[in-house]
Formats: structure tokens, C-alpha cells, sequence
């Protein structure tokens, strides 16, 4: 399986020591989170984790869903959310998330088609941009949204277990994209 340069060169942007490990309070888990889906971009990062911070300030204390926070703070940028049957759109979020590192989707047919939408579903659309990305040494993730939405991001592949982790801290249902029903 090619990999490019994916794993060389985000070796260094984030060895999170033990201690950052440990630490599981909710800001923590963010911040390594979206060190996990901005590879390679520390200051989308940055920006997304001060508007998070600005989020949570402004809400009210009961209310606060760090989840919906974070996929309103990332939208577009490092992650998407889409409604289940609009697989146009789907298609325009991973392709605009993927081409962050240059990866193009061969999706087995033309996405600008209507055909193409009318005869696919996301799970298909999950699945094949899973196995597109994983070749270039990415994971597709979706997370469960209560309605009939679809909400996701990519990581490194190293980044799984890791990734499973802050998922569970931070009360994320993930799945990987293969996996998407």
C-alpha cells in the first residue's frame, strides 16, 4: 500500500507525552482532537480550539455539548456534517477535506452526475472514501449525530487508537468510515 508523505511528515507535530495522555478533562480532549484532524496544521488548530474556547464562554454551563460545539468550530475545515441523503454534498465535504493533502477521490463514477447520486447511498460514499484515504495513510471517521445526519473527519491512520480514546473522553460514538451503515 503507497503511502505518502503523511507519516514522515507529521512525525513531529504532536508526541503527546504520557502527561498530555492523562489529562482527560473535556478542554484537554479538544485540543488534542483537533491537533488529530488538523495534521500538519497547528494554527487551524489553534484557531479552531480559540473559537471553541469562545463557544463554551458564551454558552450556557448545562448545555454545553462538546460535540456540537466542536462541529460547529470545524465545519468545512477539518470536518464536515451533512444531512444523510444529500450524498452531493458528502462527496463535496470529503473531497474538500482531502484536498488538504492533495488527495484526489476516485469515487467509480462521475460525482457532478446525477445519475451517479441517484444510483449511491453515503454508507458507499463512506466506504470508498475510506479505502481511498487509508492508501494514503488516512482514516475516514464518521461520529453518530442524533438526526439523520452524517458528521466526520480524517486523521492520520497512526492516529486510530488515539483518536478512539479522546472519542470515549469526550462521549463521541465513532466508527470508522468503512463501517458507516
Amino acid at each position: 500500500m503507497p503511502v505518502t508523505s503523511s507519516d514522515s511528515d507529521f512525525d513531529s507535530e504532536h508526541d503527546f507525552d504520557e502527561k498530555e495522555r492523562v489529562d482527560d478533562s473535556v478542554e484537554a480532549c479538544v485540543w488534542q482532537l483537533l491537533v488529530l484532524i488538523n495534521p500538519g496544521d497547528e494554527e487551524m488548530a489553534l484557531q479552531q480550539f480559540a473559537d471553541y474556547r469562545d463557544a463554551v464562554a458564551q454558552a450556557d454551563e448545562n448545555d454545553v455539548e462538546p460535540i456540537e460545539i466542536i462541529r460547529r468550530v470545524i465545519d468545512w475545515r477539518s470536518g464536515f456534517y451533512v444531512d444523510g441523503q444529500d450524498t452531493r454534498a458528502l462527496v463535496q465535504a470529503i473531497d474538500e477535506l482531502s484536498s488538504r493533502w492533495n488527495i484526489s477521490i476516485d469515487w467509480g463514477g462521475d460525482p457532478d452526475d446525477d445519475d451517479f447520486h441517484s444510483d449511491i447511498d453515503a454508507a458507499s460514499l463512506f466506504a470508498v472514501a475510506y479505502d481511498r484515504l487509508l492508501e494514503h495513510g488516512y482514516t475516514l471517521w464518521a461520529w453518530e449525530a442524533e438526526d439523520d445526519s452524517y458528521g466526520g473527519w480524517i486523521t492520520l491512520k497512526r492516529d486510530n487508537e488515539f483518536l478512539r480514546e479522546l472519542a470515549i473522553s469526550l462521549g463521541i460514538n465513532m466508527r470508522l468510515g468503512s463501517e458507516v451503515t
